[in-house]
């Protein structure tokens, strides 16, 4: 048997490796760009910035140490300058690809950071794996900016799974776990809510005619003729989205819930038979006109109409013509209807007669009283 070289016993003492094999290695260097792997071969063996990670990484330096063990693939035994090309990503890859798979076939839901916000939807990385969310099914509702989930962990499951040599087609649904955890929500929360129940919940979205408010599994509409005992003109002035508010649940019709922020305990017509009584003087503001009187207001959810006729002894053809909103008015109670919540006002009442009206009323009186 001939010696064996010194060469030939150096080589023999490097294991052999293969393409495509796993293997660990320990850092000896690292570069902005480049990591050197020791993995026990004749040659050492090189992971590239583009092949350490799925998720870009600038600077290499800031995530791998000398020192540290890295499990990677051989990708090519000779890149040409007598080093071995090594593929972390590939690694992480493979494992995910493995894990998405157990997940996709028994119907896991899976957790993972968002790490990218593309024209069509979401991009989110499970160990590595990317897996692509559809902007339909993100959210059960229209989302105009998905730039708000970057960087977020959101749950999804996986709908479609195609594995392939080059490129795989992995979609995550989201959507699908909000309505199936909204439809739980519904159902606890009516089940548990009735008519006359006073709830929390936070303002959804406000428009001219009410507000929606979320209230924890089913939207409630309050509307602007429930937001107050008061006149309300524009319900933008009184709620803005993510306000808390307290309501009450005024009907409940199969999935609808009305909503009142009318309580009864701060019903302002209780006691207004003896505040508003039939000749009191009172004093109110102008709260709107229309052509045939002025509404003032006596006090938040009690106007009283003042008639065109009752204004002054002049004629008058609009109340327009000698008030406007925001007045303050004295004026006497001629009328109250509790039934139809109605007070008709009399400024006219409150005018003394002038001397030839005064002495002709004196005349007719003492008339009246000889006749009996």
């Amino acid at each position: 048997m001939s010696e064996l070289t010194f060469e030939q016993m150096l080589n023999e003492s490097f294991k052999t490796i293969h393409t495509g094999e796993v293997v660990e290695g320990t850092i000896i260097d690292v570069k902005p760009d480049q990591i050197i792997l020791n993995i026990g071969y004749k040659a050492d063996g090189i992971v590239t910035r583009d092949d350490y990670s799925a998720v870009p990484t600038p600077d290499l330096t800031a995530v791998a140490k000398v020192g540290d063990t890295l499990e990677v693939k051989v990708m090519q035994i000779n890149d040409g300058e007598g080093q071995v090309r090594l593929s972390h990503k590939s690694v992480a890859l493979d494992k995910g690809n493995e894990r998405i798979k157990e997940a996709f076939e028994n119907k896991e839901v899976l957790k993972a950071p968002v790490v990218q916000v593309l024209g069509g939807g979401l991009s989110v990385s499970v160990e590595g794996t990317r897996v692509f969310i559809p902007a339909s099914l993100v959210s059960d509702s229209f989302e105009r900016d998905l730039n708000k989930y970057m960087g977020q962990e959101i749950e999804f499951v996986i709908i479609e799974f195609t594995p392939g040599p080059r490129r795989s087609r992995i979609i995550g649904d989201r959507k699908q776990l909000l309505v199936a955890k909204k439809a739980e929500l519904s159902e606890a929360l009516f089940s548990k809510i009735k008519v006359g129940d006073v709830v929390e919940g936070t303002v959804k979205n406000v428009t001219d005619f009410g507000v929606f408010i979320d209230l924890g599994g089913a939207d409630g509409l309050l509307h602007i003729s429930e937001m107050s005992w008061g006149h309300v003109e524009n319900p933008k002035k009184l709620f803005k989205p993510e306000q808390q508010v307290k309501a009450l649940i005024k009907e409940i019709n199969g999935s609808k819930i009305a909503l009142s922020m009318r309580f009864e305990n701060e019903n302002p017509w209780v006691d207004a038979e003896t505040k508003f009584a039939v000749g009191n003087v009172v004093t109110g503001k102008v709260a709107r006109m229309t052509d045939f009187g002025a509404f003032v207001e006596l006090e938040p959810g009690i106007d009283a109409l003042l008639h065109v006729s009752q204004i002054s002894k002049d004629h008058i053809e609009k109340p327009s013509d000698v008030l406007k909103n925001g007045d303050e008015v004295t004026a006497k109670i001629v009328d109250f209807n509790i039934d139809t919540k109605k007070i008709s006002l009399s400024m006219k009442a409150l005018i003394e007669p002038e001397e030839g009206e005064a002495e002709e009323a004196a005349a007719e009186d003492t008339a009246e009283a000889t006749e009996e």
